[in-house]
């Protein structure tokens, strides 16, 4: 619903993206120097929030939707949005780190990927077939890689976080039930 509304609100206010989307170091229509290594640090989650058209946004919120929900089921409100957030963050920082300095990057994919991640992690600690999972990975990696304009470093980023948050969600687990 977030996700929503901010796309409406952009609608509306067109000339506020420009503050909030991803990338490291560009000079924008004010003429300054703008980015997160300029110290707007806020774009690497406020990207996260937009997305590049309609189909875009209503991707990303079923996959939000899709993958999102047995999260919060499983792992509670705030062990899901800690996961969203740090998946975010690493997609973002990816982004920033292995694209040009002033390539822009927008929407959720980083923390749905770390998603995906996470679902490999905790199928295989329940003993699931993954391999449908891995499958859907390949596909997404497939699309990112041949689709211009689309930003599978963040994406990697966020799968490898989800992995890692919910790797360290395992061990903080087992050492509760301990």
């Amino acid at each position: 619903m977030v996700l929503v509304a901010i796309y409406l609100g952009l609608q509306i206010y067109p000339n506020l993206e420009e503050d909030l989307f991803l990338f490291n170091r560009a000079i924008l229509s004010d003429g300054q120097i703008h980015g997160v290594s300029e110290g707007e640090w806020w774009r690497l989650i406020t990207a996260g929030f937009l997305h590049a058209g309609l189909m875009h946004l209503l991707f990303n919120c079923l996959a939000l939707y899709t993958l999102g929900t047995p999260f919060e089921a499983l792992y509670g409100r705030t062990r899901y949005a800690i996961l969203l957030l740090i998946s975010l963050l690493a997609g973002s920082y990816a982004s920033i780190t292995f694209n040009a300095e002033n390539q822009v990057s927008v929407g959720a994919s980083g923390a749905i990927f770390g998603l995906f991640g996470a679902l490999l992690v905790v199928g295989r600690r329940l003993g699931a077939d993954t391999r449908s999972t891995l499958t859907l990975l390949a596909i997404n990696t497939a699309i990112a890689i041949a689709i211009p304009n689309i930003d599978w470093r963040a994406h990697l980023g966020g799968f490898a976080s989800g992995i890692l948050t919910s790797l360290i969600f395992e061990v903080i687990q087992q050492q509760r039930s301990e």
